[in-house]
């Protein structure tokens, strides 16, 4: 999307993004063993609907349908605000895929020890994903890879909005004329 077509980002409305994320992210980092409770109850719910969506189309994949469940509603809606020229939207929702990593590595974690209580039905889904790979020696090596994701794609979200309100702030605003002959927008 060319960068004319992206809403402005105001100085408040940059402040207010960045108390709101900041808090957020202070939210996340202090629960990071942990759950936030509406946030990840809204997590499950997407990851336990990916099962049986993807089941449908392949029994052998079911089990990556709660992760790719986990993920697809947060690229939907940044897709949707990408197309329309939102980046606060955009990043809102880049950072809750990228909160939605740390959930998705703390399941990793817990593939061999499977002491996580699990919702639907007894099946771990990164046990049974590691095992196929024969990679399940390896699952807290994978889990640390996805929380430096995680909070590596956070931060660079954070960062896109600073640059789209300095891309914004570089623009000189067009002057108007008004209708006691002083130019406004300078």
């Amino acid at each position: 999307m060319a960068a004319a077509r992206w809403e402005s980002i105001s100085w408040q409305r940059f402040l207010a993004f960045a108390a709101a994320s900041g808090a957020f992210l202070l939210l996340v980092f202090r629960s990071e063993p942990g759950f936030i409770p509406v946030l990840d109850h809204a997590n499950l719910l997407f990851h336990e609907a990916g099962h049986p969506i993807v089941g449908i189309f392949s029994r052998r994949l079911e089990p990556y349908g709660g992760t790719i469940g986990q993920l697809v509603f947060p690229v939907v809606l940044m897709v949707a605000c990408w197309r329309k020229g939102q980046p606060m939207g955009v990043a809102a929702m880049a950072i809750w895929l990228f909160e939605n990593l740390l959930n998705i590595a703390r399941y990793v974690a817990d593939a061999r020890t499977m002491e996580l209580p699990l919702v639907g039905g007894g099946d771990h889904d990164w046990n049974t994903i590691l095992f196929r790979w024969n990679a399940l020696d390896f699952d807290t090596t994978v889990a640390r890879g996805f929380r430096m994701v995680a909070w590596a794609g956070m931060g660079v979200s954070f960062l896109w909005v600073a640059w789209r309100v300095a891309c914004d702030f570089g623009r000189k605003k067009p002057v108007q004329a008004t209708t006691d002959g002083w130019e406004l927008g300078r």
